[in-house]
């Protein structure tokens, strides 16, 4: 049933239940009357439309945004004219019809008015408390809508980041091969050409198969190996029961050129990476291991606080990332994220970036 059903449905009810209620007391102190069972549905009537036009008037100058005191003011103000409304129109009608049963009634405006003020202020007091406490909700749910909003923005531009020194690195590297070895330098325009495709279409996507990210890994690093040539060496392995799990894309693409970046390339001699994955408590559990150190250098926050953000905003507090220094010349991502559902995202939580930045 419609709000607006509802309302009509309380109200005729109501007022009807109300003004017959006070008929039947009095039918059964004097008896019935006719006359003054006409003016019960009178006062039916313009009870309905009485407060029908307070509700009009509260929705149409929006007196439930107004402060406190100021809408205090105004609903005792309502009730006051309100009663003094319904008072002015019974006093006359009952005077004529029941004129005999109110003559030992010497306050009889007062009584009139006390009586409707309490019936109105009931009313009154009911529609406003509802009203305010919807539109505070509305305006709540206004703003979760308008910070979701922002927040999948923002997600947007961090999914479709990649850094352009490594598109121009490539590219570099794809020349150079061009001569020496054209089924090398093929393979690798392709490989440039799925990651630059991923990258694209990731501001459309909140995640990925994992074994399409592991993919866009894997070109990423044979990419870096032309590079690097034997200076970089890599290894990928992942759990057959993490490979359809949804994790956000180009996130662990980043983890991995921070790894390389920062780590293997400041090594005179190279180093390693290696990716692996696996299932722990119900959550899975990422990590990229690098030959590197912590702390000595102050480039290569960026990936990481881009990882930290795109995880709080997809999971709340129920992900988890950390880098550390695992051996002496060996630095470790971990990256824990449960099983993406729509309940997680209402949910609101804080996944805290690390203070370390890889070296």
């Amino acid at each position: 049933m419609s709000k607006t059903r509802i309302y009509w449905t309380l109200q005729i009810t109501g007022w009807t239940v109300l003004v017959m209620y006070e008929y039947l007391l009095y039918s059964a102190e004097y008896g019935f009357d006719s006359n003054y069972f006409f003016t019960s549905l009178a006062n039916i009537l313009l009870g309905i439309t009485l407060t029908h036009l307070y509700r009009l008037v509260i929705r149409r100058w929006n007196w439930t945004a107004l402060p406190m005191p100021r809408l205090v003011f105004r609903v005792g103000l309502s009730v006051l004219v309100l009663g003094v409304i319904m008072t002015a129109v019974n006093v006359p009608l009952d005077k004529a019809v029941l004129a005999e049963n109110l003559v030992n009634h010497p306050f009889l405006f007062w009584g009139y008015f006390s009586g409707w003020c309490k019936n109105l202020l009931a009313w009154i007091l009911s529609y406003t408390v509802y009203h305010y406490v919807e539109q505070n909700r509305l305006a709540d749910l206004d703003k979760i809508m308008l910070k979701t909003s922002m927040r999948e923005a923002e997600a947007k531009v961090l999914r479709s980041q990649l850094n352009p020194h490594f598109t121009f690195n490539a590219l570099n590297s794809i020349r150079a091969l061009v001569m020496e070895n054209p089924a090398k330098a093929q393979q690798s325009i392709t490989q440039l050409s799925n990651i630059l495709r991923n990258s694209l279409l990731a501001d459309r996507r909140k995640t990925v198969d994992l074994r399409e990210e592991l993919k866009t890994v894997e070109d990423y690093l044979e990419l870096e190996k032309v590079r690097y040539e034997d200076r970089l060496q890599y290894r990928l392995e992942a759990d057959p029961t993490t490979l359809y799990w949804q994790v956000p894309p180009m996130m662990l693409q980043t983890l991995v050129e921070n790894g390389i970046k920062h780590g293997v390339s400041k090594v005179m001699g190279g180093g390693f990476l290696e990716v692996s994955t696996e299932l722990e408590e119900q959550l899975l559990l990422i990590r990229i291991r690098n030959t590197g150190t912590l702390g000595t250098t102050d480039s290569g926050g960026v990936g990481l606080l881009n990882t930290a953000e795109r995880l709080s905003i997809l999971y709340g507090k129920y992900a988890s990332f950390r880098i550390l220094q695992e051996k002496e010349n060996v630095v470790c991502a971990e990256v824990r994220m449960p099983m993406l559902t729509d309940g997680l995202h209402r949910f609101s939580g804080e996944v805290a970036p690390s203070t370390q930045e890889e070296s």
